[in-house]
């Protein structure tokens, strides 16, 4: 079986790759093709866990709903968490190998790139069409050296490349024409057309732009997607703020931005949801009353905690639990809440033994590990509910190298189908959780905004809402782009090769 191929780059960092990817997967499948997404580097600290119980990047994951498939390693062999300005995780195949600084991982690539290589064509094995994400810009001439994540790996599997542009951003034609110029000759080749990414207005009035792009470069502008408004997609990166208005607020929820915030689609369901008002607040910025806070997870723990310290994030709980407030720990925001966080082998700031006192609301001990524990998980919120019968139903993935355990008898959050999780104060103010995705679905997302003290809401399925905005995307794209002359073009790149 031939396996058609094609790769989507981009002019910048969130031009539109991810979501371009997204919806080819989903025209593809619907078009009868056994597809599925590809990224052979990602940079990115929201990631999410396979049911073998490997690290992916999150956008992968998502991409794989899109086409129908189950997440995947080979999907995303190769995973960078930055964890410093100037370091990161290095995650190969779904497992961690270690930290690299910059410098450290260029000269790594090469033994990347035989991973990725190996990903590619076992997952390509069963499929006759693989859709492949880039990373950043090809145009970056500092990082050609060893590329693995752009046109170095398009010209190991020879397969053609298409560059999306967001002209929201302004300045389209300069980022598609200047990104052209600085590739190789072989490189041009490569690229089979251009799309244009959120165009807002009357597309008649940007023809003369496309005709004079076409003529200057030789390729053909195979689409002009629309902006969507009120568009959602989970984010591969960029933690994403509010732009909903809220007519009927139940809750107001507060969430810190840390250095290394992780997983941030946590609070994606809260954020989406029409009775919650979600403010997210950014360093040096005031903190507003609220009745829920939520302490996200966190790359660097020990390091995020001084952040909030400094940030005055401390005496606000303190303030915010005396009048009645609830605090959710999700991960490294739930290690936040103990008394006390230990890094025995320096894992995140390379140092000797290290011990940093937490906030002090939960009696337990995290000590960091060399393993990272990598599971789906599925149970019942016994902590918020009369009994075991009436307890809402959860899933969700643990993601976490820290290993937790409490000096008294507490109250568990969840029951698990071998084990307890998590944990409620007496008061029922506070809750705390190694469970990633805990809001994502109806029965739990209802049970926690009751806790947190909203009553009479909607009800909102952020899962099908998910689902719904993947089809509205697909059906976005098969409008304003050929996607047969699409299909035509990577046939023909493979022929004339």
């Amino acid at each position: 079986m031939t396996t058609l191929s094609l790769m989507v780059q981009g002019t910048t960092s969130d031009a539109g790759k991810s979501t371009l990817v997204t919806a080819l997967c989903r025209i593809m499948k619907q078009k009868g093709h056994k597809v599925a997404p590809f990224k052979p580097q990602n940079m990115a600290l929201n990631s999410a866990v396979t049911p073998e119980g490997h690290e992916i990047g999150r956008a992968q994951a998502v991409q794989a709903q899109a086409a129908g498939l189950e997440p995947n390693v080979h999907m995303n062999p190769i995973l960078l968490k930055p964890n410093t300005d100037t370091g990161a995780q290095v995650i190969i195949q779904g497992k961690a190998i270690g930290n690299m600084n910059a410098v450290g991982y260029h000269e790594y690539k090469t033994i990347a790139k035989a991973s990725a290589l190996e990903s590619y064509y076992s997952l390509a094995e069963n499929q006759d069409m693989m859709l492949i994400e880039g990373a950043g810009s090809p145009a970056e001439i500092n990082l050609r050296a060893r590329d693995i994540a752009n046109m170095g790996f398009a010209e190991s599997v020879d397969c053609p490349v298409i560059i999306i542009a967001d002209i929201d951003k302004g300045g389209v034609f300069a980022h598609l024409v200047g990104t052209l110029e600085l590739l190789s000759q072989a490189e041009q080749k490569r690229i089979i057309g251009f799309v244009i990414n959120r165009f807002r207005g009357d597309k008649s009035l940007l023809q003369s732009g496309l005709d004079w792009l076409e003529e200057r470069t030789g390729k053909p502008v195979i689409g002009v997607l629309p902006y969507l408004q009120g568009f959602h997609l989970e984010s591969e990166d960029a933690v994403a703020h509010n732009t909903f208005e809220k007519t009927e607020t139940r809750l107001k929820v507060v969430v810190p931005v840390l250095p290394r915030t992780s997983n941030h689609t946590d609070w994606d369901a809260l954020r989406l949801h029409p009775n919650v008002d979600v403010t997210i607040v950014g360093a040096n910025e005031a903190i507003p009353a609220c009745d829920l806070v939520i302490l996200p997870g966190s790359k660097s723990v020990q390091t995020d905690l001084s952040f909030l310290r400094e940030q005055g994030w401390e005496s606000y709980l303190n303030h915010h639990l005396r009048y009645g407030g609830k605090v959710l720990g999700i991960c490294g925001g739930f290690q936040m809440l103990g008394e006390t966080l230990e890094d025995p082998l320096g894992l995140e700031n390379k140092t000797a033994y290290t011990t940093a006192n937490g906030l002090g609301f939960i009696p337990m001990t995290t000590v960091l590990a060399e393993e990272k524990q990598l599971k789906l998980q599925k149970g019942k919120i016994v902590g918020l509910a009369d009994n075991n019968d009436s307890a809402a139903h959860v899933e969700g993935y643990e993601i976490h190298s820290g290993v937790s355990s409490f000096h008294q008898d507490i109250t568990p959050l969840i029951q698990l189908a071998s084990s307890c999780e998590g944990y409620i104060s007496p008061d029922k103010q506070i809750i705390g959780t190694y469970l990633h995705g805990l809001l994502d679905h109806p029965e739990s997302l209802e049970t926690i905004l009751k806790w947190a003290g909203a009553t009479e809401t909607q009800h909102f399925d952020y899962q099908a809402f998910r689902e719904q905005e993947i089809q509205r995307l697909a059906d976005s794209c098969v409008q304003h782009m050929d996607i047969d002359a699409l299909i035509e073009s990577c046939r023909a790149f493979v022929t004339q090769a």
